[in-house]
């Protein structure tokens, strides 16, 4: 299968994955996920592609690989953000729609709904690339960033790579879904958080009778 005939949302990164291979999905997702505007997923779901369609990447290693790749790139952020901090993160945070305002109302978010965040945080595009250095500067433990953010990395490389390396023909189809895939993965957060609000005021209301 040539770089033509691939669908053309992934044609931009053919290229780079043709040449560096392996090297390309590690970088690319290590990258994106501290903050840095390149086409992680987009290279994910392309590689699986080309272990799919052709046989030239093996799909173990993809997975493998992007799911390394996507644990530390969070991490370089969690550490950006935690020594870094609001000076440094407001310095250059406008480089990636980072502005102050963005900054404080991520942190609140962080602050009251912790790791189920992180985790969701995979499938949302702009929280994906800065939960870590949001995490960071929001003084979240990092066992407990690490752990809820390894499992929302497995997610993330487990859903995008069964469509690139499944779609074979139909890959244009499940990509225009992706969006309806961060809708879905956005409304359970809101609809899980909502929930616990309401669990935490009937617990006080019932303490309180």
């Amino acid at each position: 299968m040539t770089t033509q005939e691939l669908p053309a949302v992934l044609t931009a990164v053919a290229p780079i994955i043709n040449h560096y291979g392996y090297w390309a999905v590690g970088g690319l997702i290590t990258l994106e996920d501290f903050g840095v505007p390149v086409p992680g997923e987009t290279t994910l779901i392309a590689a699986a592609f080309f272990a799919g369609a052709e046989g030239r990447l093996n799909i173990f290693l993809v997975v493998l690989i992007a799911f390394i790749a996507a644990v530390i790139g969070d991490n370089i952020g969690f550490a950006i953000g935690e020594y870094g901090g609001h000076p440094l993160v407001e310095k250059f945070g406008r480089y990636i729609f980072l502005t102050p305002a963005r900054i404080n109302r991520a942190t609140d978010f962080f602050n009251k709904h912790g790791g189920k965040v992180v985790a969701a945080a995979r499938f949302i595009e702009g929280l994906r690339q800065a939960n870590g250095l949001i995490a960071g500067i929001s003084d979240m433990r990092w066992p407990k960033f690490i752990t809820f953010n390894a499992i929302g990395a497995a997610l993330w490389v487990g859903v995008w790579s069964s469509v690139g390396y499944f779609g074979g023909s139909h890959i244009n189809t499940f990509l225009r879904y992706q969006l309806y895939v961060t809708i879905v993965a956005v409304v359970a957060v809101v609809a899980f958080i909502a929930y616990k609000i309401f669990e935490k005021k009937k617990k006080k209301s019932t303490s309180r009778g």
